[in-house]
């Protein structure tokens, strides 16, 4: 009973605040990738998830399933290259020995980074036996050098296991599992001064890495600070009592400069700190849990923003979220913050806000202009007072906040990745534009104008079974490359051209996109001269598209019959729009006699007073006002009963009954009238044969045995020719 009371105390401390944000974020457009873009994908490889995009050289770098590729990266069709890294049948038989499936006892390509202008550091899995190697791409070829060593640590043993790492100044840090097990997470520098978390649960408990990103801080900082690495991860929570296992994300730090303490923490960061990030959705009560993270940094490193994208945990309804960090919230936290302390002198080991003394020099900070001053040079010269305290207390008690409220909350769909790209509108003002994967397939293409969510497309990349499990962003080229199981896509950020009028591309608040009013076209914004910015249309915040011209309707002549369905089709412009139907500018409504069903119109057991003008008209609604988008018009004409689609082919049938037995009827007339003259023509009949003898022999036709009637009629000749 004790233990209730206790988790109805804690459990409410966890529920997420904000206020209830709208759910219904519907994409203006749902599109498939067509001839958008390119796709790529090998026979007998799969497992498109690792990418490095190489843009001074012109090629993606690939990793799969025992291959690493170098693509095109104006099109990914192209393949510059290739190189296989495959597992011997000995490894393959040693993993699967050590209970591991066939699928799991490959090689995955799971950690690509480059390091000069032409090598690249390249890990895999190696059927549970993680390898690095080096590699190059020169003069076209894409070659390992075979300087193989030892993976652990830095590339996972399992390949479906999520793992982060970066490259920084020569050196890997990584985040991910030290054993075959998976059982020691592990936060780690390596390739030379080798430094690493400890292995306690307060430091990382059973995490679930998602992503690391290097800030160089150092650059002009006042406080003469250094540069850091942040780490992105869920893990169990150890701050909350709860029934059953509950996770949090969280965003840990270190101090690219941290060497370890000299007697305390040797070996091991100095700086790790970590603290509970939020994205409140007051729709539900557990935390959301982050899926992937992006590191968006406009100009200066004070400006960076980290965008993440959140999925519920547990039996809940899909509820997914976009929320945006700032760097300056991120390190006042854990610069200003206070820490949390596990208290163990109650009857539950609770993690408490610490109140107590905090050692000099603060505990995790990194060295800076104020250490120094103090003879500090470096972490070896930390006091064991302070290297004690933050062995202890890592965990921040304060949560970081998102700079806004979740920028996007959709139900009936799961994140999986994001990428953000920045553009300039046509009046200068600049907009992020956020592409999102989804586990089945999509990607989201959206933007917050002033705090509301447009969602301008969601385009079909791979089937709804295949999330989208990487994407990367080439800014240069205007670029996005996505990867699955199964494939790799290549897709531009915007496709002006397929807006199809004027209300389309400026209602679609595209900031790629306006239309040119003297072209008639939906142009790319960076390809306008500033002489032609009057007659370019965009209107991004408002959506106002007064100065489009109206759209023209189409007329459609349909053909009906007394007492049939007649059924007429309606497209709407955009899935924000609605369909109005109207017959003889009489506004039609669902009763016995019309039935709209997915905006098309029915009209049952139709009569001759249906003959008419039937006007279907496609609205979107913009800022309160209402645009018709697209507009038919269908003449709906009473049909001659005898060219009735039903009647004719039945008069068809008739026609062709009769005629069928008129042939049957001539033609053996035909083959029996034949037959007699032929037989007349041979002689073949006996009268016949007869009379040609007798005028010929009379008696010897009657000797030879004739009939009695041949006998008279001789008689008869001969009577005649006495008399």
């Amino acid at each position: 009973m004790l233990f209730f009371l206790v988790l109805s105390f804690w459990v409410p401390a966890v529920l997420t605040s904000g206020q209830v944000w709208p759910l219904n974020s519907t994409p203006r457009k749902t599109v498939t990738l067509g001839n958008r873009g390119h796709v790529f994908q090998e026979e007998g490889v799969w497992n498109y998830t690792t990418m490095l995009l190489m843009e001074d050289e012109g090629v993606l770098i690939l990793g799969a399933r025992e291959a690493i590729f170098a693509l095109d990266l104006n099109n990914i069709t192209h393949k510059k290259a290739m190189d296989k890294w495959v597992v011997t049948s000995e490894m393959q038989r040693n993993c699967a020995d050590k209970g591991k499936t066939p699928t799991e006892c490959h090689n995955y390509i799971r950690i690509l980074h480059k390091m000069s202008n032409d090598t690249m550091f390249v890990c895999g899995t190696n059927a549970f036996n993680p390898t690095c190697d080096i590699m190059s791409y020169k003069d076209g070829k894409l070659t390992l050098e075979g300087k193989q060593q030892d993976g652990k640590g830095k590339c996972p043993f399992d390949p479906f296991q999520r793992c982060a790492s970066e490259f920084v100044d020569g050196k890997l840090y990584s985040a991910t599992s030290l054993n075959f097990l998976g059982s020691e997470p592990v936060v780690m520098r390596s390739l030379n001064d080798t430094i690493r978390t400890e292995f306690l649960t307060s430091w990382l408990n059973e995490p679930n890495f998602i992503g690391m990103k290097h800030v160089a801080e150092g650059d002009d900082n006042p406080e003469g600070d250094d540069d850091k690495i942040y780490l992105f991860f869920n893990e169990r929570a150890v701050e909350y009592d709860a029934y059953s296992k509950m996770e949090v994300s969280r965003v840990a730090r270190v101090c690219k400069g941290d060497v370890g303490g000299q007697r305390t923490l040797q070996k091991k960061w100095t700086s790790f700190l970590k603290t509970h990030l939020d994205c409140p959705v007051l729709q539900t009560r557990l935390p959301l849990l982050i899926q992937d993270v992006f590191l968006f940094c406009p100009d200066t490193w004070t400006n960076c923003m980290f965008y993440g994208v959140f999925t519920p945990q547990g039996e809940m309804p899909e509820y997914s979220a976009v929320c945006a960090y700032s760097i300056q919230d991120i390190r006042h936290v854990f610069s200003k913050g206070q820490f949390k302390s596990l208290n163990s002198n109650t009857l539950f080991r609770k993690w408490v806000t610490y109140s107590g003394p905090v050692p000099d020099p603060r505990p995790g900070a990194c060295i800076n202009s104020k250490t120094r001053e103090k003879g500090i040079s470096n972490s070896l010269d930390l006091p064991d007072k302070t290297l004690q305290f933050i062995r202890d207390n890592q965990l921040m008690d304060q949560a970081v906040k998102p700079s806004e409220q979740p920028l996007l909350v959709k139900k009936g769909a799961v994140f999986t990745r994001i990428v953000v790209a920045s553009t300039t509108a046509l009046d200068g003002s600049s907009h992020q534009v956020m592409f999102i994967g989804t586990a089945s397939g999509s990607v989201l293409k959206a933007v917050n104008y002033d705090g509301k969510m447009v969602i301008i497309e969601e385009v079909q990349l791979f089937k709804q079974s295949e999330p989208v499990k990487i994407l990367r962003l080439s800014v240069t080229l205007g670029q996005l490359y996505a990867g699955s199981e199964e494939a790799t896509v290549q897709m531009p950020l915007s496709t002006c051209d397929h807006y199809a009028s004027c209300m389309d591309c400026v209602l679609a608040r595209d900031p790629y996109c306006g239309w040119d009013l003297s072209a008639e076209r939906c142009i790319a914004i960076n390809n306008i001269h500033p002489d032609t910015h009057s007659e370019v249309v965009q209107s991004l915040r408002d959506g106002n598209a007064t100065r489009c011209p109206a759209v023209e309707s189409t007329m459609i002549i349909k053909t009906f019959y007394p007492g049939n369905e007649v059924r007429l089709l309606c497209q709407p412009g955009s899935n924000l729009a609605r369909v109005q139907w109207s017959v003889n500018n009489h506004t039609i409504q669902n009763s016995n006699k019309y039935n709209i069903h997915h905006n098309n119109l029915l009209i049952l057991n139709a009569s001759d007073s249906d003959a008419g003008f039937y006007t279907c008209t496609s609205v979107e609604s913009s800022n309160g006002k209402d645009y018709v988008i697209r507009n038919a018009t269908y003449e709906l004409r009473l049909g001659d009963f005898m060219e009735h689609p039903l009647v004719q082919p039945q008069i068809q049938d008739q026609q062709k009954s009769l005629l069928a037995l008129k042939i049957l009827v001539i033609i053996p007339t035909l083959i029996l009238l034949a037959l007699v003259v032929w037989n007349f023509y041979k002689g073949h009949f006996a009268v016949q044969r007869c009379l040609e003898k007798a005028e010929e022999s009379p008696q010897s036709v009657c000797l030879s045995g004739a009939t009695a009637n041949c006998s008279r009629k001789i008689n008869r000749n001969n009577n005649q020719q006495n008399s």
